[in-house]
Order: structure tokens, then sequence, then C-alpha cells
């Protein structure tokens, strides 16, 4: 399973530095990759027979939506069967590679060692953005030209998806570092693999990264005082904070508002993204049932556009409504079903190890996939391939039933955490 893990990570490696994942050649090299992936983990299985197959119950609300948009494909109930077609490969992409994580990410050393990647990858993405924003010539990876705009940071195009990274990456350094589960040799590096990614946040500049990273900090302090202990946790908090903002500050705030300034008419007004989601609720209320078609709204959108400004409307800004509008009430009951099958079972795994350090690892992941859903409703995060399949593997993270391993012991006679 060692080699699955391997690709699921380089996966993920790909599809930010390319992008996020957007373009079409990339999506297909992730698609390629998954297949390749899906194809050796089969014939492993098949020649050893070692490992028992396994299931999570976040996989049948994602089948049941990949049925529904096979449907509206093979029935021709959408707008386009070209973009039905193109987004339901995407979907089924993120459907296969969440069934191999299951299968590979099972023991609490298995998911050390994704914390350990999550949190040097992190690191490194964020420290790219930096220096990137710091140096910027107008070009991405200073060389790649944008032909059609935006607001880069880091590899993403938009610095409101790089903020989506921000948010499901960040919390494998913060909620350990904070629970107090990080060794003392290893609270500078743990330290800092929080705070660079928490001022590349800030350097972004994305509303929604900001207010969805204080509600992931909301939900980490209701933890807090749930198992009241607010001591020591509450001050490694705040000194990670304090630390940060002292290196925005460090960096000039003044000269990063004006940099970003000058790109404000990029972006769509307050005004406009509130016309996409009453137009988005019309196309819902148009086509209730099946919706439009997955991967349809760029197309549908014209024809509902009540606040016309002369730009292409790809997304609405808001996934739970796109969702809504591209696949109906059916694909809304599947999205309900995989969200209440998130949060009632990554608390229900919480209560069960309370304080232990897979209970940690399993909060990191509540943590983050409550603040990525927060921004959800103002962005569109989840048709961003890398952001979308780091969801996945977050949720994963929260849901799974964790096999604890026997700890070390620790010369003071405690148990090992974070190595």
């Amino acid at each position: 399973m060692r080699l699955l893990r391997f690709g699921i990570c380089a996966l993920v490696v790909f599809a930010v530095a390319a992008h996020g994942g957007v373009e079409d050649w990339a999506q297909a090299v992730f698609e390629t990759g998954t297949g390749l992936l899906f194809l050796a983990w089969a014939l492993w299985i098949y020649f050893t027979r070692e490992e028992q197959v396994v299931f999570s119950p976040l996989l049948p609300p994602l089948a049941a939506l990949a049925l529904i948009v096979c449907g509206q494909w093979l029935f021709r109930g959408t707008a386009s069967s070209y973009s039905t077609r193109m987004d339901l490969l995407l979907l089924v992409s993120d459907l296969i590679l969440l069934f191999l994580a299951v299968q590979a990410f099972r023991t609490l050393k298995d998911w050390r060692g994704f914390v350990w990647f999550g949190m040097v990858f992190g690191f490194l993405i964020s420290i790219f953005g930096i220096l990137q924003h710091l140096t910027f010539n107008g070009k991405l990876y200073w060389f790649r030209e944008m032909r059609y705009g935006g607001i880069p940071f880091g590899p993403y195009v938009n610095r409101n998806h790089f903020a989506g990274f921000v948010e499901l990456i960040l919390p494998l350094a913060l909620v350990p570092l904070v629970l107090g589960r990080v060794r003392r040799e290893r609270w500078p590096v743990v330290g800092l693999f929080a705070v660079v990614p928490i001022v590349a946040l800030f350097l972004a500049i994305s509303r929604g990264g900001i207010v969805s990273f204080g509600v992931e900090l909301a939900v980490l302090a209701l933890v807090l005082i749930q198992r009241r202990t607010m001591g020591k946790q509450l001050f490694a908090g705040a000194a990670v904070l304090l630390v940060a903002l002292l290196m925005v500050s460090w960096l000039g705030v003044e000269q990063i508002l004006q940099r970003f300034s000058s790109f404000q008419s990029l972006e769509a007004t307050a005004g406009k993204r509130g016309s996409m989601r009453r137009d988005t609720w019309q196309i819902f209320l148009h086509h209730p049932v099946t919706g439009t078609g997955l991967g349809t709204l760029q197309i549908v959108y014209p024809l509902y556009e009540s606040l016309y400004d002369g730009k292409i409307v790809n997304h609405s800004h808001n996934d739970y409504l796109e969702a809504l509008a591209e696949t109906g009430i059916l694909g809304g009951l599947c999205c309900a079903w995989f969200l209440g099958v998130l949060f009632s079972e990554s608390l229900k795994r919480l209560r069960q190890l309370n304080n232990s350090f897979a209970g940690t690892l399993q909060l990191s992941g509540l943590v983050a996939c409550s603040g990525f859903l927060v921004h959800s409703l103002v962005d569109f995060n989840l048709h961003i391939p890398s952001n979308a399949l780091l969801f996945f593997l977050m949720a994963h993270l929260a849901t799974s039933e964790i096999q604890p391993l026997a700890p070390r012991p620790h010369p003071k006679g405690r148990a090992v955490e974070i190595r």
C-alpha cells in the first residue's frame, strides 16, 4: 500500500502545481494517473490477496451522484453532453481516489505520514506563494502569461482558490500544535508549518478565505471549551497567530493592499455575486428535478443573466446553488447525504477517540472541512480538482476508523505523538 499512498500524494502535488488542475491537459493527466493507480491496486489485490477491501460511508453518496450525472449524459438530460461528460470523468476520478485512499490510509502510522506530507507540502506552496507575490511580474511561475486574466497567488490563478488550499492543509499543523499533541523538540518545526500558511493566507487577501479561517478557529475553540482545556492550548494558538500577524506586518500591509487594489476590476463585485446567486436559483427553479446537467452552468447562465457586465460567468460563486442548478433535487439530496455522513461520522469518531492522538488528527480533518465548506458559500473551490481531491481526503481523515498502533514509551512516561 505504500506505492498507493505515494501515488495519491503525487497526484495532489501535480494537481496543485498545475494551477489546481483546471486545464484540459492537467485534467487528462489527473484522470490517467487515477486510472493507473486503480489498475495497480486491482492487480496487487488479485495476485496477493493479502488485504481486505474496506469501504467508507462517504462513498455511497458520491456514487449515487455519479449515477445521476451518468443518467444525465446517457439520456441526454443535459444542456451539453460534452461538458457533462468532462465533469463526470472528474467526479468518477475523485470517487476512485477516495476509494483508494480508504484502502491506503487505515492505521495511525499511515495517517501520520500523510500529516507530515500535508504540512511540508503546504509550507512549500505557501513559501512559493509569498515569494511569487513579493516578486510578481504579471506571470504565473514568472514565465507563463495569463491569457484570461486573474488574481494569482502561488500556483493558483485565483487567490481565493489558494485560500481554499490553505484552509484544507493548515489544520494538519495547527490542531495538533494547539491541542498539545506535538513533542517539545518538534514545536519550532510544526509551528513554522502553521505560521507560514497563515501568513500566505493573509497576503492573498481572500476575504472568503480569512472568514473561513476564522470559522476554523471557532470550531477549534468550541472543542477546547467542550473539553475544558483552554489553558496552554489557548496560549499556543495565540502565539501562532501573533507570530503570523507580525510577519504580515513586517512584509508591509500597505504595500500589499495597494498591489491588490489594482486587480479589483478583475473580480466579480458584490452586486454581481448577488445577481449570480439569484440567477442560479432561477435556473434551479426551472429545472428542479435533475438540473441542467453537471458542468453546464456557463452554457445555460446567459439565458437567465439579470446583470450583464460583458464577462463570462463560468461558476456562480456558490458551490451549493451551482450543484442544485446542475443536478437538481436529486443531486442536492446526494450532497446533503454526503455532508450528513461527514459530520455525523466525524463527531462520532471524536467522541469515541476523545483526547487520543488519532482523535486529534480526525479533528484536523473536521476543522479543515468546516472552513472549506463555509468558503463554498461564496466561491467555487469544489470545482478546482486539486482542492476537491484534498477536501475528500480530509473528509476521509475526519470519518475514518483509524486502527491504532501501540505507542512507543516516552522517557517521561507519555506516549510519543508527532514524530
